[in-house]
């Protein structure tokens, strides 16, 4: 193999394998046919230049103790890494590889926003879906100081089109700055046609959140490292969609609870399928919470986390 030819297999594959580029995104930024785009990544496997490996971890005994501890429908576990990209990224397999099994016509399909959720859109654009009639919608506002690709209406846009279905914005933030404009918000059109889809909704994918000083809320803004200190003193352990709940997964009420653009938390209960995404030492009581709580009813973590929730 020549030097020239080697070094465009490998730039291919870094765009496909570690960028998630799509193979016709390739093909017209390195102006060639998707059909030759395929034969580099074949190639690239041939040559050893890609290689492909499969954990085979079992976890089919922990998942059975969770599911039988927490009284969840499923539990799908992930190996542990010190790597915490690697996890979620499992863990947006597991997901999607969850929602081929589930996903039909005629459903309202729900997403929060989270990393999670964002490495579990990714994989599905780059994956062959079955196509469905269905919605997809948003379960909360949108962060309004984060990246495009982390917004609830941009991972509800990959989700449905992967999937083929329709998508539906949220034109509102995760929280208000003030009550008086959640009143107005919740009076608008788009919330009403939002909150109408929220009352049939049958799969929601949430993830949970801990008030601890890595929280989302403060990377996307919302409020500062105070602001979760304080969250302490109303028995809060996590958080679904911006909604704060305490050790038994009821609502708690914050300094905030009258500025939340979300789902209900009681709505979540009674799905046919509530996703929890969600991993990691400081999450283990947010989890636990969100179990005891009813507020999920599949749980996708990891084996780490996973055993510390059932050494609690």
């Amino acid at each position: 193999m020549t030097p020239v030819e080697r070094r465009i297999l490998i730039k291919v594959a870094g765009m496909y394998y570690l960028e998630h580029m799509k193979q016709n995104d390739i093909a017209k930024k390195l102006g060639v046919e998707r059909t030759t785009i395929s034969k580099y990544l074949k190639r690239a496997l041939d040559k050893g230049i890609v290689t492909i490996t499969v954990a085979n971890e079992k976890f089919e005994d922990l998942e059975s103790a969770m599911e039988k501890r927490f009284g969840l429908k499923e539990c799908f576990i992930v190996p542990k890494s010190y790597d915490l990209l690697a996890v979620k990224q499992a863990m947006g397999r597991a997901g999607l590889q969850l929602l081929r099994r589930i996903v039909s016509n005629n459903l309202v399909i729900g997403l929060a926003w989270g990393t999670s959720i964002r490495e579990l859109t990714r994989y599905a654009e780059n994956s062959k879906l079955p196509k469905i009639d269905s919605d997809f919608i948003p379960l909360d506002g949108g962060p309004e100081n984060i990246d495009s690709e982390y917004h609830v209406n941009t991972l509800c846009y990959e989700l449905s089109r992967a999937f083929g279905g329709r998508c539906h914005y949220i034109y509102a933030p995760a929280i208000t700055r003030t009550a008086e404009i959640r009143n107005a918000i919740v009076q608008d059109l788009n919330y009403e046609k939002i909150s109408a889809f929220w009352e049939k909704l049958d799969i929601g994918i949430v993830g949970i959140g801990a008030p601890v000083k890595s929280s989302n809320l403060i990377w996307m803004g919302e409020f500062g490292k105070q602001a979760i200190e304080s969250l302490r003193t109303t028995g809060a352990v996590g958080e679904i969609c911006s909604v704060f709940f305490d050790k038994n997964g009821r609502e708690v009420q914050t300094d905030f609870s009258d500025r939340i653009i979300a789902i209900g938390l009681d709505k979540l209960r009674n799905l046919n399928y509530s996703i929890g995404m969600a991993t990691s030492r400081e999450k283990v009581m947010s989890i636990l919470g969100a179990c005891k709580g009813h507020l999920i009813n599949v749980l996708i973590t990891d084996e780490l986390t996973a055993k510390l929730m059932l050494n609690e």
